[in-house]
């Protein structure tokens, strides 16, 4: 955008009333200003499978009192939703969905889109607003890839801090259109594909929803030829098995199809429930499969010695991405799965995110196949015995010595969710361990930049930088640190908690059990574990070692968010399409409230996302705890009250 904007400015006689640069709100700097919609851009129901798409028919059918309606199938694209509004031909607005009724102002990114028209031909309606999904075509996403690649040899090379490898085109997508800087979201090549009317004045009357698609081809929109019209749910199902079957061969990603009633007067008639259309369902692909060599079975050992075994696979593509590896959780689901190194194992990912083994084929099973047996000490240099409790399903090290509890508190400690230290990854981890450098957290402040230039990989720069992480990470809010200390069953909520009322680490160090469990949120169970840690002389050693280091043991800070949330304890389960969970966590605390792990009858309501937990929603159903989606989840933040 700025090369463009350059290159008008030297030879006007170039300039064009089409370019991006002449698009009202095309600044070089993304606001994100909320923006109120004037149509609201309600979500989609969804339907998991094909009995749930028939049931949906039957209710469509029921709706139009035996109508049989013509439905419009359309591809659901794996993007992130977007208003686009035009006054007198030209663009003027772009908006995310946000909660439905006010989304973020994009303009400035969106106007970046090649193939989006900046001007409308003559007789385009006074004001026009465009449904549509940005996405990231595969191609751009590979080329960011590379891209990013060969940035981070570069930066290797300078010592400088790696930066993150997008893994899939969505969350590429997505980062994209959220730049600061539209010059750089020019950079990303995005796509759009228009699929919908918002406001319209002083257009044309339609009777159909094809027919709006239609006219928004006339107008010089991007509108997916894959797009159907069909006169039966058998119809509407063979499109959507179809899709499914052939999904990878686009050049963008879907994660299901999106089926509507195509008569408009119909809509009218079956209208809405409280959060979505009657007349359209957005179909959900289930998991993709494939089937590999499970070569190993190996364990890991976590900072609190918990065990978890792991597959070691014959590396597949499957779900967008090659998988290598998958967690088998514990003992218990290796017997139940029965899988053995060797197999032929169906593998997906959960979600469309994380690896599992399925299970194996057992028709592929070798002759000479035997069950995997869990090993009974430690693969560390100590050999310790591991430890199952009969009614836990985890195996443990009971060995807090173990050096590799020891390397993963220290990465925990360092991690986006604890201190936050830029550059102190895994692989630094490991060898800081292995050269004798540290023993615990509090040995990471004792660093210098000498004894990281004796290690492979690091250059002054690069050693200088994670000294300075670490020097900044000695401010961490109280909360961060606590939970950094990872100690067992405090996580972010009750950390939260523990710093509002007691305000040090002394304090809570020096507080019984009774007072620890007397805060909300607490409990007798993470009170004593707390007492326990603040009394181990190991961790005490930790304390006097960070409070010599001058790392701050009373920060805590105060949130300039309303606190529409003070009191009520919100769960989040699933993947959110504006929030990662961390951030709708820290969305909900920043207002007052807590997001514990699970729900209980204490829980004020639970948001539910793309692939919720089935635990979590039976629960919520048990309880009768009001469940929202993301537009009622932005509504609470804003109003601590439940949408209507």
């Amino acid at each position: 955008m700025r090369e463009l904007s350059d290159l008008e400015a030297a030879h006007p006689e170039f300039a064009d009333s089409q370019s991006p640069t002449e698009a009202i709100g095309a600044a070089s700097f993304t606001t994100f200003d909320p923006v109120v919609h004037a149509v609201p851009m309600t979500s989609l129901d969804n339907a998991m499978d094909e009995d749930e798409l028939r049931a949906w028919g039957e209710r469509v059918l029921k709706g139009l009192d035996g109508q049989v309606p013509r439905y419009v199938c359309e591809l659901k694209i794996d993007g992130l939703a977007i208003s686009i509004r035009y006054e007198k031909g030209r663009l003027t607005q772009a908006a995310t969905r946000g909660d439905g009724k006010v989304g973020e102002d994009v303009t400035a990114n969106v106007a970046t889109i090649s193939s989006l028209p900046q001007q409308l031909p003559k007789g385009a309606p006074e004001v026009l607003e465009v449904r549509g999904e940005v996405y990231m075509s595969i191609a751009a996403f590979h080329k960011l890839q590379a891209e990013r690649v060969e940035e981070n040899r570069l930066r290797a090379e300078k010592g400088r801090a790696q930066l993150a490898v997008p893994v899939n085109p969505r969350n590429a997508g997505a980062g994209s259109l959220r730049q600061k800087d539209s010059s750089i979201t020019a950079q990303r090549d995005l796509s759009l594909w228009a699929y919908q009317l918002g406001e319209v004045v002083g257009g044309s009357e339609f009777s159909s929803h094809h027919d709006t698609l239609q006219f928004l081809q006339t107008l010089g929109f991007p509108v997916n030829p894959q797009i159907t019209t069909v006169d039966s749910l058998e119809e509407v199902i063979a499109f959507c098995r179809h899709w499914q079957e052939h999904r990878h061969d686009l050049g963008y990603e879907i994660d299901g199809a999106v089926v509507k009633v195509d008569d408009l007067s119909q809509r009218e008639q079956l209208g809405f429930t409280s959060r979505a259309p009657r007349w359209a369902i957005a179909f959900k692909f289930p998991p993709e499969e494939k089937h590999t060599v499970l070569r190993d079975i190996q364990i890991s050992v976590g900072r609190t010695g918990r065990v978890t075994p792991f597959a070691v696979l014959e590396p597949v593509f499957v779900g967008g991405s090659t998988v290598s590896m998958a967690t088998l959780h514990n003992r218990d689901q290796v017997i139940a799965k029965d899988v053995r190194p060797g197999d032929t194992v169906v593998v997906r990912k959960a979600g469309d995110i994380i690896p599992e083994v399925v299970g194996p084929v057992l028709s592929k099973r070798p002759k000479n196949s035997a069950p995997w047996e869990f090993p009974s000490t430690c693969p560390c240099n100590m050999k310790s015995t591991l430890v199952k409790i009969d009614d836990q399903a985890d195996t443990r090290c009971v060995e807090s010595s173990c050096p590799f509890q020891r390397d993963q508190r220290i990465i925990y400690f360092a991690s986006r969710g604890g201190m936050d230290i830029e550059g102190l990854g895994e692989r630094t981890v490991f060898a800081l361990s292995d050269a004798g450098l540290i023993e615990d957290v509090g040995d990471l402040y004792a660093l210098t930049v000498e004894h990281l230039l004796t290690l492979d990989g690091f250059a002054q720069r690069g050693a200088q930088n994670l000294i300075d992480a670490l020097t900044e990470s000695k401010t961490r809010p109280l909360p961060k640190l606590l939970t950094a200390l990872g100690i067992k069953h405090l996580g972010p909520a009750a950390a939260d908690s523990l710093s509002s009322h007691f305000g040090t680490v002394d304090a809570i160090a020096a507080a019984s059990s009774e007072e620890l469990s007397a805060i909300d949120g607490v409990g007798m169970v993470i009170a004593e574990s707390i007492s326990t840690w603040f009394n181990a002389d190991t961790n005490k050693k930790v304390i006097e070692k960070l409070r010599a280091a001058g790392v701050d043991f009373g920060r805590v800070e105060k949130s300039s968010e309303p606190q529409t949330l003070v009191g009520k304890a919100v769960v989040v389960t699933g993947s959110l399409e504006n929030y990662s969970r961390e951030g709708a966590e820290e969305a909900i605390k920043k207002r007052g409230g807590k997001s514990p792990g699970s729900v209980s009858a204490k829980t004020f309501a639970v948001v539910i996302g793309e692939s919720p937990g089935a635990s979590k929603l039976s629960k919520a159903e048990q309880l009768n705890i009001p469940m929202l989606d993301e537009a009622g989840f932005e509504i609470l933040l804003r109003t601590g009250e439940l949408p209507n």
